[in-house]
């Protein structure tokens, strides 16, 4: 009895080691839109003050912040992508590329992938900074590239959008929209959804870049897609907010706002939540498109963060804002010294976000790496399968045991 108790309580263990730890290993904002599906929703603490922590001189720009194991890393309108440290805002490095960096890096297995005005796609070293490769493209890169199983896609005002090989540069494909890309790809599924000036949203096949299908909508598509249970919602400089199909792109709603939607969707528990150029922040029915609430925001280009019930976005009347997702009442803002084109990252309780006024911000509660751990996906996988093994083996030798006393 007292073996088999052992038994269930190492059971036990690892159940706790799946629900718990795990969450860890997707805390952090890797990526523009923190996944590659660009939904814009985060896990952990969210920000419930505006208590500054840090901020960090640049020479200041559009490019939104990721976040991963403590560092912050950002573009600028100076030419660099700049690395701080998470808890105090201190430069750990800096990279110059040839023009202005308003594309958001990406994060993944130690490499960053980011976007330049001197039309290079870089790969750096994400601890030291120095260059891996880079990809030339014909002209400004402003979209942020998305890493999927090894693969770099990102979109190029040379009217292309790319798929790289992450470890060396070398091309896979490349598809011609009939525009400039400023728009950020979205992957789900083994397919890259992605907006054009051409005013279209195409669906195209990770692989091979065939196009699988492409929806007009009536002027430019900057908006980076956001993919949800087979939904497309996307917004466009027609002043529409977009739902389609992710299968064939055909039109399910769409929501009308008084200016450009430049904003990219944020989507979780049925509400979209988007921004417009025509002074509100909204949140509409993913089902239907009907407007929940709006609030009165100030012209929003920001693509907003939702994490644990509050939603973040900056505005382009110098605010970062705090909304509640669910009824949009304002929980705080905070006032910074010009434009926010930037879009939130929100890890661990803090928010993080660049403004016009050359600044980056840290806002809340000091992140405390001390009492966090850096558990890594992998740390969790492997500590997991050990569990699992001595659990095996323990079962193995109860029944052995029970057999030799019969």
């Amino acid at each position: 009895m007292n073996s088999l108790r052992w038994v269930t309580a190492l059971v036990c263990f690892v159940f706790l080691l799946s629900s718990v730890l795990i969450p860890f290993a997707s805390a952090d904002w890797t990526m523009f839109r923190s996944d590659p599906t660009h939904i814009g929703v985060g896990v952990g603490n969210p920000v419930l003050n505006a208590t500054l922590i840090w901020k960090y001189t640049t020479g200041g720009g559009f490019s939104s912040p990721t976040v991963e194991n403590g560092i912050v890393y950002v573009g600028s309108r100076d030419n660099k992508i700049y690395a701080l440290n998470a808890t105090n805002g201190a430069e750990v490095w800096n990279y110059t590329t040839g023009n202005w960096v308003f594309s958001s890096p990406d994060v993944a297995n130690g490499i960053i992938y980011v976007g330049s005005w001197d039309g290079n796609i870089y790969a750096l070293n994400a601890t030291k900074g120095n260059q891996l490769w880079n990809y030339t493209t014909g002209n400004q890169i402003v979209s942020s590239p998305t890493i999927v199983n090894k693969v770099v896609y990102v979109g190029s005002r040379d009217d292309n959008v790319y798929a790289l090989n992450a470890t060396n540069g070398a091309k896979i494909w490349r598809y011609t929209t009939g525009g400039g890309v400023d728009s950020s790809p979205a992957i789900n599924g083994g397919v890259v959804y992605i907006g054009s000036r051409d005013g279209k949203v195409y669906a195209l096949n990770a692989t091979n870049g065939s196009k699988l299908w492409a929806f007009a909508t009536g002027d430019q598509a900057d908006s980076s897609p956001a993919i949800v249970n087979g939904v497309v919602y996307v917004g466009s400089d027609d002043y529409h907010v977009y739902a389609l199909s992710a299968a064939n792109g055909v039109e399910l709603w769409n929501f009308s706002t008084g200016s450009f939607v430049v904003s990219s969707p944020a989507v979780v528990n049925g509400i979209v939540y988007v921004g417009s150029d025509d002074g509100n922040f909204y949140a509409l029915n993913s089902t239907n498109g009907s407007k929940l609430w709006s609030y009165a925001s100030g012209d929003v280009e920001s693509s907003p963060a939702v994490v644990n019930g509050v939603v973040y976005v900056g505005s382009l009347d110098n605010n970062v804002y705090a909304i509640n997702a669910i009824n949009g009442v304002k929980i705080w803002n905070y006032t910074t010294g010009s434009f926010i084109f930037s879009s939130p990252a929100v890890v661990n309780g803090v928010l993080y976000i660049g403004s016009l006024d050359n600044n980056v911000y840290a806002l809340g509660a000091s992140p405390n790496t001390a009492s966090t751990p850096k558990i890594t996906s992998t740390t969790i996988y492997v500590t997991i399968i050990i569990a699992a093994i001595v659990t095996s083996i323990s079962i193995v030798f109860l029944i052995k045991k029970k057999r030799a006393k019969i």
